[in-house]
Formats: structure tokens, sequence, C-alpha cells
């Protein structure tokens, strides 16, 4: 089964309330928040009414809260391949 993978992109402030309304529904309350939810026409249809606010992907599985928390972690941008040697001695 394949799942929907729905991100909010862009707020839905000064929107008609209908906007607001189906970002409620699909589960969407704060922007970078991401929504799993299984391919169906209904699901299909409201991800069309907010079109320009998420970004969507079809996944082959949801992932769980850390497995998201995870994958927005920064690259720390270096890494220790060796300690240097102590020369004091």
């Amino acid at each position: 089964m394949s799942y929907f993978r729905i991100t909010l992109i862009r707020s839905a402030i000064g929107l008609p309330a209908k906007s607001g309304n189906v970002l409620k529904a699909l589960g969407l309350r704060k922007r970078m928040a991401t929504v799993f939810h299984p391919v169906t026409p209904a699901v299909a249809g409201q991800i069309m009414k907010v079109k320009e606010l998420v970004a969507v992907s079809e996944v082959d599985e949801p992932l769980t809260k850390q497995e998201i928390h995870q994958e927005r972690v920064p690259d720390p941008g270096f890494y220790v391949e060796s300690k240097a040697q102590d020369l004091s001695k």
C-alpha cells in the first residue's frame, strides 16, 4: 500500500476559511509539519484544494515521528577521522 507524504510549506493565513479547514482535515497545523495518508481519491481531492500550500510525494510506507526528526537533523559539516597525537611527551 502506498501513502501520500504531505508537508505544509506555506501558511493559510489570509486565504479563505475553506483552505484552512482542508488543512485541518489533513492534520496539518504548523508549517513544515509532515503527515502521511493512504492514497485514496478523497485524500487526493483534498490535496488538490490546497496544492499551492503543500509539497506532496508518494512513499511506500509512512515514517515514524522519530524517523522524520532524524531526516531533519542537519549534517554537522565536519567529521573527525582520527585524533592528533599528543606532542607534549
